[in-house]
């Protein structure tokens, strides 16, 4: 009988210690007083603030623009480095290729951006490239780390793959080229669209590296409310988050209802 209440309290609090902190940040996003810790009253002038403020809506299109670019790079470079430490067993560099893969899974993120930054100075030094740091260097820092998640998303789903699809599509006539494209692709599409979506939440997220790669005019979103909020929270960064949020739940639905669908018709 003890059993039958003690778990579903501890799911209760367990989910009020997750989201009662970001339910009292949507609520305080309409808060009509500056302090975010006194209700003044319901309003909404937090998002025409949040709006209107230049340096948030530029630094969210670069994240954007870097999130997007990173994730499909790191998709195409993930699911090569994936496929050869699958299918390729052995060869020469394969401990190499595996350390390299996985390595920055377990970096820390501050040894990473150090790294990064390290190598972007050298290569300015040496070959004049890259002339300034910006969002190309985030780009490719993000890249870098975004991959490793990647390949192993795509390498656990090519391990389970029926090699007897592509053998059968072989043993038809087709070119390895054509069975990669024709059969492999679209089975592993779902970890490809799971790897793509990790590797932009990764990049969209990202605070630490970012600040190393960075230069002047290419502030993502998370430094730029990392150095509002040392300053004081700020009514508007609740309003961001709550848009932030409402976009991910919108998601989450989209996809829970999609997977129903599908668990029905089939």
């Amino acid at each position: 009988m003890r059993r039958g209440w003690i778990m579903p309290f501890v799911c209760l609090l367990g989910f009020i210690f997750l989201y009662a902190p970001i339910l009292s940040l949507v609520i305080f996003s309409f808060n009509e007083s500056k302090l975010v810790t006194v209700w003044g009253g319901f309003s909404t002038k937090w998002y025409g603030e949040l709006m209107r403020d230049p340096q948030i809506l530029g630094a969210a299109w670069i994240s954007l623009q870097v999130g997007v670019i990173s994730a499909t790079l790191a998709v195409c470079l993930g699911t090569l480095v994936a496929y050869v430490l699958v299918r390729f067993t052995r060869f020469r560099g394969r401990p190499l290729l595996t350390a390299m893969s996985t390595a920055p899974l377990v970096m820390p993120e501050v040894i990473t951006g150090l790294s990064l930054l390290l190598l972007f100075v050298s290569m300015q030094q040496l070959i004049g490239w890259p002339g300034s740091r910006g969002m190309l260097t985030i780009i490719i820092a993000h890249v870098t780390f975004c991959l490793a998640y990647v390949a192993v998303v795509v390498q656990s789903r090519l391990a389970d793959m029926d090699r007897s699809l592509e053998e059968a599509a072989m043993d038809l006539g087709a070119r390895p080229v054509r069975v990669f494209f024709d059969v492999t692709l679209p089975v592993i599409a779902p970890a490809l669209i799971a790897g793509w979506l990790l590797a932009f939440t990764l990049s969209l997220d990202d605070l630490v590296v970012a600040s190393f790669v960075t230069g002047p005019g290419a502030s993502t979103l998370p430094m730029v409310i990392f150095s509002k909020v040392r300053l004081g929270v700020n009514p508007a960064i609740n309003a961001l988050a709550t848009i932030i949020i409402a976009f991910v739940a919108i998601g989450v639905g989209v996809a829970s209802w999609q997977m129903r669908k599908a668990a029905k018709n089939g």
